[in-house]
């Protein structure tokens, strides 16, 4: 049995090896290219390149890259992010030719390999890997995302709006949807007619709204994209799907409200709900 001082004498060696061969690592220097451009001069975009030693980096994303290239080689550096977490959708950018979210993306360990980012494609940019979401918002303000009832809710005496859970389970795979545009920024469809055609993810959230139970205007929803271009632009090329970080299928949200305008009866005017 060893003795204290033995023991206490052994650990400290191993400790002392553990921590020279750490000293010793070789570096992992992976490379960046990341797309550049500001309003503030008149330089044309470019590809700038940033150079990061993957061994002194705690987080394993593309956005903890971007963290660490912004907080210690150049502060100029633009991006949006928030959760860090999947749920927020704010650092969705092209990662090798890729739309994914930043914060969802591993860094390619293959340290032989560049990583290029940009920010999503087909979208002005604001700054650097900052897309101009207002066209997207602004349709997704269209579809009018809210319950609508013909009755106006009592506030003083309002209840809950019940559902069964086979009425519940139909929003599944809809309401998970963060509005990050990636599929929406995939799909070359809306690459060619943004200002019509309203792109995967704001269709597959009009249908989220369709087929709630709790909702009172479906004819009157599904008669607002009654038209050659809302969905029907909708060429089944399905880069929405494989495009989703969440693991949605806006391709088949897309299909069913096709389905339902094949078999859709424009409502009177009598049956419409205020906004």
């Amino acid at each position: 049995m060893l003795s204290r001082a033995n023991f206490i004498r052994k650990a400290a060696v191993r400790f002392a090896s553990a921590e020279a061969a750490s000293g010793e690592k070789e570096k992992a220097i992976k490379t960046f290219k990341i797309y550049r451009w500001s309003p503030d001069d008149d330089q044309v975009p470019v590809m700038q390149t940033y150079k990061i030693d993957l061994n002194e980096m705690m987080g394993k994303m593309v956005l903890d890259a971007l963290f660490k290239i912004k907080n210690e080689q150049d502060s100029t550096l633009t991006f949006r992010r928030s959760c860090r977490e999947g749920i927020c959708g704010s650092c969705s950018m092209n990662i090798d030719g890729k739309n994914n979210l930043a914060c969802l993306s591993r860094i390619d360990p293959d340290c032989s390999k560049e990583t290029k980012i940009y920010p999503l494609p087909h979208m002005y940019v604001v700054k650097d890997l900052v897309p101009d979401m207002t066209n997207f918002y602004a349709q997704y303000k269209s579809i009018e995302p809210w319950l609508k009832q013909k009755e106006a809710v009592d506030m003083d005496k309002q209840q809950p709006h019940k559902q069964s859970i086979e009425q519940r389970a139909k929003l599944d795979g809809l309401y998970e949807c963060i509005l990050c545009a990636c599929c929406s920024a995939a799909c070359p469809s809306y690459w060619w007619n943004a200002d019509r055609y309203l792109g995967p993810a704001i269709i597959q959230q009009a249908y989220r709204w369709i087929i709630d139970s709790r909702d009172e205007a479906q004819a009157e929803r599904v008669e607002k994209m009654n038209d050659a271009f809302s969905v029907f632009r909708c060429h089944t090329i399905m880069n929405c799907t494989k495009a989703c970080p969440k693991g949605l299928n806006p391709a088949w949200a897309i299909a069913e409200i096709k389905s339902l305008l094949a078999k859709h009866k424009t409502p009177s005017e009598k049956d419409h709900i205020p906004a």
